[in-house]
């Protein structure tokens, strides 16, 4: 579960007073001379004037809260001991935990007999233990601060007089006791929301009640709200919201229209998904004396969304749309995101715009950003794009005649930026998405690769261009902005990989300094077309660290580029509609010096809380599509399917079938033979017979089980 901005004034309060303080207490601290002190000895060294004092209590009582300083046992003020820490505890269904420490990279490992029986998602205070040698840094709970989570999502199972709520959430060790008359008259197999009342002890189960029955675990769609109240997504809009929809206009102002750049004579489309209905970037492009005119039209949502306004407030607290197979959880009201924000063809409408320059080498010799009015001529999808452009024979050429050609320049204007992005280095996980069918109950009734055809690589590549051309140019103004990082991987990860590629007999140069992405890149072009590439694909990913978003341009390393940000989707994700607004102040000249000072304020906490709620989003698609194959699964128990080694454990070895769904062999079932793991080989080998399974055999299995609560779908070989 991630923890919301419960309040956006915890973003757009001015606290950097506070701040200050805080930096100037600890520094003061920190100096090697300095003795523990009392408030007044404080004040006194510090030069607090008396009507400051108020202020300067709060700071404290801040700091003793945050754990940063401790009050002695005389009254005295000083730092916390560095082997004392504050972190999340992240639990674990055998009853060990990690506490993850905010800018550390590694986690903390606790024992369960060091937990003080601490909850998953529980802030608490930590004391490292130093004497420990190993490759895990160690640690011990001595203090639980706060139980950040109070509701849990689960699975009902009834007994006489009481029950139990299976959590979903596989980090929480313990099932969540209910007595009778706090049931709401739940049945075994109802998915239930459960509030929290006692979070038990080292004999004792953690105790709730049920507030909300989404539904049985069997019925249409009740798996999917599951996933959305697990991760306390916000579905539902503030009636505030609501009524600030009544001041959005329906059409764009004329008046508004004329003081921007006119685009409304160009050949103008959108290019998108056939189900896409929030339509945020249009394309124009031209071509004349060796130069290639590209416009990168973006819905200039900030127009209409105001800063601090209601809407503003929960499109922060949002951070993204998410969606859920067939479901959208949009960022903003469908008045917005699907009206006047959306480019719809034939009406005008308002846009951020970015006009590059582009030559022969793909490299962009001028720009322009500018507020512009567009009217798009067709509202295209990828699969007729991409049927125009291979030169398929029944793709649809008459209908779109006149801009036939734009299209075509438009495939070789993408080749050219591809080719040249590929020769910097960018690596491109080209993995086989999941893509699920579902009926008017919401049952899946086919699931199979995601095709990833050349129009929606066209438009990949115009935006990538137009997100690198806006960072840069901001990044060199050196004005406040949002930039999407991406560090380069850890070297002990790179390591691991290295070693682990040794045994499919692959290797690729690791610097002692640093990895250069063009060395990854090298090695997808390896594996492209092995039974193991999908595999090698996602171990390479895992070993790279999270792209997130930060107040700092310190470059992507998977694009291979210095400068990098989210500009081409205001409508589904706060970090673009964060810098349209910083872009349109800076293009009006109202970039002051107390503007600039409240972005630099501000664009932390914002960076950081998009980062979070980004994972969110994701975390919660990726549950619901393996809930989606589960269910898709379990109609084809006994059926047999061809499927590539994706994993082996100590108890399994994973398969991931053609239709990219995965499930796993238990190593126990397996009766021909005792198995014994080769961690070398990343295989399992037959004591007897010598029989081997190793990561990317083809193999055929058969499902023999499907289990929604586990979240498991069971094989055996055939």
């Amino acid at each position: 579960m991630v923890k919301d901005i419960e309040n956006t004034d915890e973003i757009y309060n001015d606290t950097s007073l506070h701040e200050e303080k805080k930096n100037l207490i600890l520094d003061f601290m920190s100096d090697k001379e300095y003795r523990p002190m009392k408030f007044k000895e404080l004040c006194y060294i510090l030069q607090v004037k008396e009507e400051d004092k108020s202020i300067f209590t709060e700071v404290i009582d801040e700091l003793l809260n945050e754990y940063k300083i401790v009050r002695t046992n005389k009254g005295r003020y000083m730092l916390q001991s560095p082997d004392v820490m504050v972190g999340e505890y992240i639990g674990n269904k055998r009853g060990f935990g990690f506490v993850k420490v905010p800018d550390m990279e590694e986690d903390f490992f606790v024992h369960e007999s060091k937990s003080m029986n601490a909850f998953n998602g529980d802030k608490v205070l930590i004391k490292t233990d130093n004497k420990k040698s190993g490759p895990r840094k160690e640690a011990e709970v001595i203090k639980i601060i706060d139980h950040s989570i109070k509701t849990v999502v689960g699975t009902f199972q009834r007994n006489e007089s009481f029950g139990f709520v299976i959590p979903d959430n596989k980090k929480i060790a313990d099932d969540i006791f209910i007595k009778y008359k706090f049931s709401m008259g739940a049945v075994t197999g109802h998915k239930v929301v459960c509030q929290i009342l006692n979070y038990g002890s080292k004999d004792k189960s953690p105790e709730g009640r049920v507030i909300e029955i989404i539904g049985h675990i069997n019925d249409p769609g009740s798996d999917i709200m599951s996933v959305v109240r697990a991760y306390d997504i916000p579905v539902d809009y503030p009636e505030q919201v609501m009524e600030a929809l009544n001041d959005i206009p329906d059409e764009v102002d004329p008046d508004e229209s004329s003081k921007r750049r006119d685009f409304r004579n160009l050949d103008t489309v959108t290019i998108d998904g056939e189900d896409a209905k929030d339509l945020d970037d249009a394309i124009t492009l031209s071509y004349e004396n060796g130069i290639y005119t590209l416009g990168v039209h973006i819905a200039d949502v900030s127009h209409y969304v105001k800063e601090k306004s209601p809407l503003d407030r929960e499109a922060l607290k949002r951070g993204t749309s998410v969606y859920l197979i067939d479901k959208v959880i949009p960022m903003l009201p469908h008045k917005l995101s699907n009206g006047i924000c959306s480019l719809n063809a034939g009406t005008d409408r308002l846009t951020l715009s970015c006009v590059m320059k582009i030559d022969k080498s793909g490299k962009v010799i001028d720009h322009e950003i500018c507020e512009g009015v567009i009217r798009v001529d067709e509202r295209m999808t990828y699969t007729d794009v991409a049927a125009i452009i291979d030169g398929e024979s029944d793709a649809p050429y008459e209908r779109y005649k006149k801009l036939v050609p734009m299209f075509m320049l438009m495939k070789e204007l993408s080749d050219i930026i591809r080719e040249a992005r590929h020769k910097r280095g960018s690596i491109d996980f080209d993995f086989a998405e999941t893509k699920i069918i579902l009926d008017k109950n919401h049952k899946p009734v086919e699931i199979s690769e995601y095709d990833r055809n050349s129009a929606s690589k066209i438009i990949e590549d115009f935006m990538l261009m137009a997100n690198e051309t806006v960072a840069e140019d901001y990044f060199w103004q050196e004005i406040p902005f949002e930039y999407r990082t991406h560090d380069t991987p850890d070297d002990d990860k790179i390591e691991i990989l290295s070693h682990f590629m040794k045994n499919f007999g692959l290797y690729f140069k690791v610097s002692r300094d640093k990895i250069h992405p063009m060395e990854v890149q090298k090695l997808l072009a390896k594996i492209e077309g092995q039974p193991y590439e999908q595999m090698i694909s996602k171990m390479t990913l895992r070993s790279m660290k999270q792209a997130r978003y930060s107040t700092e341009c310190t470059g992507h390393f998977g694009l291979a580029c210095k400068y990098y940000c989210h500009f081409t989707s205001p409508i589904r994700r706060y970090p673009d509609l964060q810098i349209h607004r910083i872009i349109k102040e800076n293009l009006h000249g109202e970039m002051d010096e107390k503007r600039i000072k409240h972005y630099r304020r501000i664009l932390p906490k914002v960076a950081e809380d998009n980062s979070v709620k980004e994972r969110r989003a994701e975390d919660a698609e990726r549950d619901v599509v393996k809930l989606k194959q589960i269910e898709y699964m379990s109609e084809h128990i006994g059926e047999e399917f061809d499927g590539v080694i994706s994993g082996v454990t100590y108890r399994n070895v994973f398969v991931e079938l053609e239709n990219t769904v995965e499930g796993a062999v238990n190593i126990a079932s397996l009766t021909d033979d005792y198995y014994d793991y080769d961690e070398a080989k990343y295989a399992i080998i037959g004591e007897r017979t010598g029989k081997t399974y190793a990561l990317g055999d083809r193999v055929r299995v058969r499902v023999t089980a499907c289990d929604k609560i586990e979240k498991r779908i069971d094989f055996e070989f055939v």
